[in-house]
């Protein structure tokens, strides 16, 4: 990779934009998800410093922890519990501006403020979740799910 991942200055759709690319050449020709999925968690992680950035596999009627980046996590998530198992329940991606007014929130770290919540979704079947929570309130916006979206459909 030539360019340098970590964009000091510019919006935030350059930065998406550039670890997009990035992470297309990274996956290409990796068919293990695992992997796929720890990279790109290290990628997002290091491209805008969140406090936590990981996977969640759907592993039966829960989500199990996967690859990450940050802190230590929940380990185990049920079906709609949350906003992680919410996510997975409606089958599309929640921002939340302030966790500490989303009813039924995990606080799997006192730290975090606000969280996004991306289902990686193939045909019919939900596979995980892409879980990142920030430091800072109202963190997320459109652009956050969009770009990230794009992201997780690359796995």
């Amino acid at each position: 990779m030539a360019e340098h991942l970590h964009i000091a200055t510019g919006d935030k759709s350059a930065k998406y934009e550039l670890l997009y690319r990035q992470v297309v050449a990274l996956v290409e020709g990796e068919d293990d998800s695992i992997a796929r999925m720890a990279n790109i968690a290290a990628m997002i992680a290091q491209t805008f410093d969140f406090l936590w950035t990981g996977f969640y596999r759907v592993v039966g009627d829960e989500l199990i922890l996967g690859p990450f980046q940050g802190p230590m996590a929940c380990t185990r998530i049920g079906y709609g519990r949350g906003v992680c198992g919410s996510s997975w329940a409606e089958r599309r991606t929640i921002v939340v501006d302030d966790v500490e007014k989303f009813a039924g929130h995990i606080a799997c770290s006192s730290l975090s403020r606000s969280e996004i919540v991306v289902p990686i979704i193939r045909g019919e079947m939900i596979l995980g979740v892409l879980d990142i929570d920030s430091e800072q309130l109202a963190t997320f916006d459109d652009v956050d799910a969009l770009w990230l979206a794009k992201i997780v459909d690359l796995l």
